[in-house]
């Protein structure tokens, strides 16, 4: 009788097991988290984090920022990830909007309300700043060297023929730091004015690739000359050996990189306290590792960091941008798919147009031809104009046709249209571009 009682309890055991009877206790145990961080820096918080909780295990969901909204947005209710963390400060404003965030008072204290005129914390508790970032352009000394190019130092240096083929750039669609940094500079320069600058980069752009990772990892290896990037890609390149320079443009902005508890978390409480971690002391102090040097928002790390290290409390990083997440959030898909559309789908006419009108102007600027001139500035506008105007950009009816998560039918052939035609539009400007940059080089002979 004993026998079979215990054969039952074990059988019983493993039925509980088969039906999944532990797996709340099991997932209390489980920490998941949607980022779109290089493996360098996650990894570190991952095996800290786990060190001071035993029995814990921090899953990492690594996704590009598009990709992980998308990925938390799309995920049952019942089975949503933890925490939510990344650089773009639009990003989370798009998921607070659509009540994808949790809010809940998890401010540490010593942490300043502001950088600059930006608040680090969400003022309404939905997420917070666990770093700060800024945007600007790495290089590669050696690459520099060989091929006899000048250090830049504003974006607007990245528009000269010099740089042809030398730079790199990864594609705002699919990186939400790339992204900020376009919007940065449309928002510092204005949108035209933007527009033409980020088109005559792109131009001069070598390659436009699909993740934020890729550029650095180009800069550092010498496939390319410069990249446009986030801070922390070019200050921990530098750190760990590679021969590379970072510089902050004038026109960037200094922003937090922010931390969220997802609603509806599976395990709510432990988001809570790895996002508690992130913020003290000890979890600022792990930005400073050489593979993640990252500027933390606790003033009080600073006293600790090496000679050089950038303090954004300090007043010597001197950006002109007061980032406005508001007007980033109501056009953060229009930028996106205008990025694509017109650049990195059209991205080799767009280089054809770059040479000839680099081409004409070398020319144009040792045999001046009134005429010549002026087909060259018709190049340039075709070439570096935006489709779509300042005014239509702020129009709500047409923001709307991109900000709405749940397009019907008719909203999504409407856009499909749009987007063809700015594709299409494209081509034919760049095409037009280099057939009359190339007749101004040959009237300058």
């Amino acid at each position: 009788m004993r026998g079979n009682s215990i054969l039952n309890i074990l059988r019983l055991a493993c039925v509980a097991l088969a039906t999944g009877f532990t797996a709340p206790a099991l997932a209390q145990q489980t920490l998941s988290i949607v980022t779109s961080f290089p493996k360098d820096l996650t990894a570190v918080y991952k095996k800290a984090f786990e060190a001071k909780n035993p029995g814990v295990t921090v899953e990492i969901l690594s996704r590009g920022t598009s990709a992980a909204i998308a990925y938390v947005r799309e995920a049952p209710a019942s089975n949503k990830p933890d925490i939510f963390w990344a650089s773009a400060p639009d990003a989370f404003e798009v998921l607070s909007s659509e009540k994808l965030l949790q809010k809940f008072d998890g401010a540490n204290k010593e942490v300043p309300a502001k950088i600059g005129s930006y608040p680090i914390n969400d003022p309404q508790g939905y997420y917070y700043g666990q770093a700060l970032a800024g945007y600007g352009i790495m290089w590669n000394t050696r690459y520099m060297k060989a091929n006899k190019l000048p250090e830049p130092r504003e974006w607007a240096d990245l528009v000269k023929p010099v740089y042809f083929n030398h730079v790199s750039i990864s594609s705002p669609s699919r990186s939400g730091t790339t992204h900020l940094t376009i919007e940065t500079i449309l928002q510092g320069e204005g949108w035209t004015k933007g527009w033409n600058q980020i088109l005559a980069i792109s131009g001069n752009c070598a390659a436009i690739t699909e993740r934020s990772f890729s550029v650095p990892d180009g800069v550092n290896n010498g496939q390319y000359g410069l990249g446009i990037v986030i801070d922390f890609f070019g200050l921990s390149a530098k750190a760990s050996g590679f021969p590379v320079e970072f510089v902050y443009p004038s026109v960037t902005a200094i922003v937090p990189a922010n931390i969220g508890l997802i609603a509806n978390a599976r395990n709510a409480e432990l988001g809570k306290k790895f996002i508690s971690f992130a913020l003290s002391l000890e979890g600022q102090l792990l930005l400073l590792d050489p593979k993640i040097s990252r500027l933390p928002v606790l003033p009080a790390v600073y006293a600790k960091t090496p000679q050089g290290y950038p303090n954004p409390f300090s007043g010597k990083i001197k950006p002109k941008v007061n980032f406005d997440s508001d007007m980033s959030k109501s056009r953060y898909y229009l930028v996106n798919s205008l990025y694509d559309h017109t650049i990195t789908f059209r991205h080799k006419e767009l280089t054809a147009a770059a040479r000839a009108i680099h081409d004409a102007a070398g020319k144009l600027a040792v045999k001046k031809n009134a005429a010549a001139q002026k087909l060259l500035d018709e190049a340039r506008e075709l070439a570096f104009t935006p489709l779509v105007s300042e005014q239509k950009a702020k129009e709500k009816d047409f923001l709307a046709l991109y900000s709405a998560t749940k397009r019907d039918a008719l909203r999504a052939k409407e856009v499909t249209s749009l987007e063809e035609y700015w594709s299409r539009k494209a081509r034919e400007n760049y095409i037009r571009a280099a057939a009359l940059a190339n007749q101004a080089a040959a009237m300058a002979k």
